[in-house]
């Protein structure tokens, strides 16, 4: 129940795992560090593929499988890759009773084990593009976890493609970058950033890394989806050339990009509230819940109405109907609040005397009472409206958490604020002056924008800035 769950303001990350814990969207995994998706939690994941998954098809890009298991010399081929990952890999070492000769890998991610499947399949620039995506599971042993944010094995999507050109595979990384960010904003009510990340931030083997990066309620960022371009990287590591036009060998061009399950993370974080959760129509696993009302005397005549409501509604909208008699109204509403159901649909005796029912929004409260005929279309509209409520909430916080300090004192007093947000600030572009600014205030840079900087001095270095960085403190 709501009244069990720590005040976000108390300790924002207690509040975080009570929510995730009591709405029952995960469960802590025997396997220290992995978890279990409960139904609910596993719904909104189904909800958020759907709609990125149509998206992807209607690009041109193919749904396709690699294996969990990589040969270990794979992820060594790539220098700055295996760099990068090894601290988190898992590797099996044994199979049944015996050692292997090779050892394998956990994927991390899966760059290595495509591109030497790419390397059969691409002989001629009439193979070209390929355009892949996989819906999987990795593995990073991460040392510090929390439920959805950061996990040991977490699911995802990982898009692979393969261009002719260099021209073609960075359309290709913008053109999914905006995918992102108009999936964060349309489905999940999430306002973004959208940028490249630094030499020092970004993905390991990647040429460059751009990034969609939201602001969540305790004033830190996260990112919320990458798309990198790869160059040649990868084609070289594996020596995948293709026959040109004129009968020239060329290596292939590649981008790759993905988004994890930790979207349910940045949802939770940015929406909900002391009651509990607060889902965008978009994705939550019920759109309405239905509750009736009711003494024993009346009991009979409400109960058909609502099954007979559920009926009608469940043919357009995803509604749940909560006719146990083991709870109190009062309970029922209480609990559905800390699910996040978007719409409480209250019907009693009186209502259906007159042929109406009263609808509550999750989001402010608001409750307003419409008749049996108007119920469907007026349905529908609250259902848009919550959702375009959530995200103009959440981009108002964002507005009012993004700062533009004249000095780095400054600077440094609002990153240590109690809400910091994000950092606009000119920056040298040098990392001695990026690994400076995470030393003292903690805070990343976490995408650079291409705005204009003549004319400006970096805030921290006093040298002439070459751009203007976003900073904040970042899961």
């Amino acid at each position: 129940m709501a009244d069990t769950i720590t005040s976000m303001d108390e300790d924002f990350s207690e509040w975080y795992i009570d929510l995730v814990l009591k709405a029952e969207l995960a469960d802590y995994s025997p396997v220290k560090g992995c978890m279990v998706i409960r139904p609910r939690g596993y719904a909104l994941w189904e909800h958020m593929r759907e709609a990125l998954d149509a998206e992807f098809k209607r690009t041109g890009h193919k749904n396709a499988y690699f294996p969990l298991l990589i040969p270990e010399h794979f992820i060594a081929k790539e220098k700055e890759h295996v760099e990068g990952f090894s601290p988190e890999l898992a590797v099996v070492t044994h199979a049944g009773a015996e050692k292997l000769e090779q050892p394998l890998v956990l994927r991390p991610t899966s760059e290595t084990i495509i591109w030497s499947m790419y390397k059969k399949w691409i002989h001629s620039y009439r193979d070209l593009p390929i355009l892949i995506n996989q819906w999987a599971n990795v593995i990073r042993w991460e040392k510090r976890t929390r439920l959805f944010l950061r996990t040991t094995e977490f699911l995802w999507q990982e898009g692979h493609t393969a261009h002719q050109t260099r021209t073609e595979a960075i359309e290709e990384t913008l053109c999914m970058l905006g995918i992102y960010r108009d999936f964060a904003e349309k489905v999940l009510a999430l306002p973004v950033l959208s940028g490249k990340k630094t030499e020092e931030e970004k993905f390991a083997g990647a040429v460059d890394t751009y990034a969609v990066e939201t602001l969540l309620q305790d004033g830190k960022s996260l990112q919320a989806g990458t798309s990198h371009f790869l160059g040649q990287n990868f084609a070289k590591a594996f020596d995948v050339q293709f026959q040109n036009e004129h009968l020239e060998l060329e290596y292939v061009w590649a981008s790759s990009w993905g988004v994890s399950t930790r979207l349910i993370g940045a949802v939770i974080m940015t929406h909900s509230d002391n009651k509990g959760l607060v889902l965008p129509p978009r994705i939550a696993p019920e759109e309405a819940v239905i509750i009736p009302i009711y003494k024993q005397d009346s009991k009979g005549v409400v109960l058909r109405r609502v099954i007979e409501l559920k009926s009608q509604l469940q043919k357009h909208f995803r509604i749940e109907l909560d006719d146990s008699d083991t709870q109190k109204p009062g309970w029922k509403f209480a609990e559905w609040e800390l699910r996040g159901t978007p719409v409480r649909i209250e019907l009693g005796p009186r209502d259906v005397e007159q042929n109406c029912v009263t609808l509550v929004c999750r989001d402010n409260g608001e409750k307003l009472q419409v008749t049996y005929n108007e119920l469907e279309s007026r349905l529908s509209s609250l259902l848009a409206e919550i959702q375009n409520r959530l995200y103009n909430k959440a981009l108002a916080f964002q507005k009012e958490h993004s700062h533009h300090p004249s000095t780095y004192k400054e600077c440094t007093e609002l990153l240590n604020g109690k809400i910091p947000g994000y950092i606009f600030a000119p920056w040298d572009g040098t990392r001695e002056t990026e690994k400076a600014i995470k030393e003292e205030t903690k805070a990343t840079i976490r995408i650079v924008l291409d705005t204009e900087t003549a004319h400006t001095q970096c805030l921290y270095s006093g040298n002439p800035a070459k751009h203007m960085a976003v900073f904040a403190k970042a899961y």
